[in-house]
């Protein structure tokens, strides 16, 4: 049996070529593609996204909802629609944590054994980094000592800083 920290993986690279049984989209309300991660998912994924996207009728934030990954290595794109950063007095890090959990929730659901996450709301939505990356680790380490899917999480960040931040961070959530 693996330990809690042997089932992350802290990486910098492109999400939309990683090899696990889902990505997670850091989506807009719409989730009808947009900049950032979401626009490189929905390109990446192909036409076919769209038109899946279209027929789920939006989400909330901290909502997420499952489509198949079409021209993606992964199986499936995980959309999960992240909290605008307003100086984190709206319930901005349960908004966060809950993206994560209903992530979690329907990998499992669909027996997944691997997951990749960007840095949910830290790009164009403006939640500090440390801040996001300290919500992400809890709610992920909570969720996998109670449960045994996913076998494998990835952080999957952006740049070399983002994913040294993120070591930093998991080595004292982990040593905790």
């Amino acid at each position: 049996m693996l330990s809690l920290a042997q089932r992350i993986e802290i990486l910098c690279g492109d999400i939309t070529q990683l090899d696990v049984d889902a990505i997670v989209n850091a989506a807009n309300q719409s989730l009808l593609g947009g900049g950032g991660v979401d626009g490189a998912i929905h390109r990446a994924a192909g036409p076919e996204l769209l038109v899946a996207c279209r027929t789920l009728g939006g989400a909330s934030t901290g909502e997420a909802k499952i489509t198949k990954g079409y021209r993606l290595p992964a199986r499936y794109v995980i959309h999960a629609v992240g909290p605008v950063w307003s100086g984190g007095k709206r319930r901005e890090p349960q908004l966060l944590a809950s993206c994560y959990q209903r992530s979690l929730k329907l990998a499992s659901r669909n027996e997944l054994k691997s997951i990749a996450f960007p840095s949910i709301s830290t790009g164009a939505y403006r939640y500090p980094i440390e801040q996001a990356a300290t919500v992400a680790q809890r709610t992920v380490r909570e969720w996998l000592e109670i449960n045994d899917l996913p076998e494998r999480v990835v952080f999957c960040c952006f740049s070399e800083s983002d994913r040294d931040l993120y070591r930093r961070i998991a080595v004292g959530i982990f040593s905790g």
